[in-house]
């Protein structure tokens, strides 16, 4: 299928954006209803592994499903916001969601909706609960948006497991501006006597997590506690009271992928598998723009020889992940190609890449009005020491970097939504 100009669902989408004035408006009152119109799918779901968390739920996710999917189970996957186009948010049976299928399953949340308002997250999500419900599967990996008490996912009553993975300082014009305000939207996700997986923690986050499951009576199998994960001679350890597994290293590179693999072993264990998907689980996982290497396509050759890199990472949680990766790299000269939103902690991002950057190209991410322009995101970068350049776009400041350092590391990163724009313009 042709993705040059709008299809079926893009026309349906862009109408369900002028559905409500707000973006994000965080109640389930909406979506309560609206579930109610369409007989509640989210009553007929397969078992719901239910992930929240301020950085390492995507990779978590997809350690999961690797795992899952290796011990032959059919999986749905729920995820956002996506990259390049809509239908990876809704995986069935371990297949992104069709043209046809997405479209119809929108026309009918369109429909039961009328003009009552409903957020775009809202009614997407719903399409999304229709389509799961309506496809046979073993599980559903079920990803926050934004939070998780008020979250339109936490309408799942009886998951089968919960995950938390670290939980940070971010989109606190929503969530609150403390790590324990932020924790308890989180740990909302927690139902009561169902298991949860929590990956390590901040003490004022755990404190949280740890009072609201003694509230419920929901088991914590915690990082430090119930399992434990290290790195020992190149190879991943994870142990619990099971006993210990001797596993390769996460495919996904970084150091902090050993956490996001442990909450993942940790998982499917509590869920009752074997090594064989424990092991799956961390040498078969994908997940596109956490440090991923760009080897192919017009982005590259307009690199020549130096590397291309991408990263949709956009906290200083993020930041401080992704500069431990670059320390780690053999040595290169670095240079950034950084684009940002205005709601993000611009300088808490950019601060811990200061000491492994050559310097930082900054650029606006196009289409996205959220955008900060880049003469704004270059403003934060000269202020934690970055030298810094803008360039009109991301092609252009590929091209340039090439042809004045042309055996560098090009890192490309700051957001999803520029990562996504990346990945669409590299085809």
């Amino acid at each position: 299928m042709s993705t040059s100009g709008p299809v079926g669902s893009d026309l349906i989408l862009e109408r369900m954006m002028s559905l409500h004035p707000k973006l994000i408006d965080l109640t389930l009152d909406r979506v309560h209803r609206l579930l109610a119109t369409l007989d509640h799918p989210e009553r007929r779901l397969p078992p719901v592994i239910h992930l929240a968390g301020t950085n390492g739920k995507g990779s978590t996710q997809a350690m999961i499903r690797a795992g899952l999917e290796a011990a032959g189970k059919r999986v749905h996957a729920y995820t956002s916001p996506h990259l390049a186009r809509f239908h990876e948010r809704i995986r069935l049976a371990g297949e992104l969601i069709s043209e046809e299928r997405l479209t119809s399953y929108l026309d009918r949340c369109l429909l039961a909706n009328g003009d009552t308002p409903i957020t775009y997250f809202e009614i997407t999500t719903a399409a999304a609960f229709l389509a799961f419900a309506e496809t046979p599967a073993d599980y559903l990996l079920l990803e926050t948006g934004l939070g998780g008490r008020l979250d339109t996912t936490n309408v799942v009553d009886r998951p089968a497991l919960t995950v938390i993975t670290p939980i940070s300082i971010d989109h606190t014009q929503f969530l609150g501006e403390t790590l324990a305000e932020i924790a308890f939207e989180k740990a909302g996700i927690l139902k009561r006597r169902v298991p949860c997986v929590v990956g390590p923690q901040p003490d004022a986050a755990m404190e949280v997590i740890e009072a609201q499951a003694a509230r419920l009576g929901a088991p914590l199998i915690a990082q430090g506690q119930e399992w434990h994960v290290g790195r020992e001679h190149g190879r991943m350890v994870f142990q619990d009271e099971d006993g210990l597994l001797d596993l390769p290293a996460p495919n996904l590179i970084g150091a902090h992928q050993f956490d996001n693999a442990g909450a993942a072993i940790a998982a499917l264990r509590t869920l009752g598998f074997d090594t064989m998907a424990c092991e799956a689980a961390v040498t078969k996982a994908q997940w596109p723009a956490r440090m991923q290497r760009l080897r192919f396509g017009p982005l590259v050759e307009a690199a020549g020889a130096c590397e291309l890199w991408l990263d949709g990472g956009h906290n200083p949680a993020a930041g401080e992940a992704l500069a431990e990766v670059l320390a780690n790299l053999p040595p290169r000269p670095t240079i950034l190609v950084c684009g940002m939103l205005k709601t993000k902690d611009i300088a808490g991002f950019l601060r811990p890449l200061s000491t492994f950057a050559n310097e930082l190209v900054a650029v606006e991410i196009t289409d996205e009005p959220a955008t900060l322009s880049a003469e704004e995101t270059a403003s934060f970068a000269r202020e934690v020491g970055l030298k810094t350049t803008t360039a009109p776009d991301p092609t252009t400041a590929i091209a340039d970097i090439a042809s004045r350092v042309p055996n560098a590391r090009i890192m490309i990163c700051g957001s999803l939504y520029l990562a996504g724009l990346i990945l669409r313009e590299n085809g």
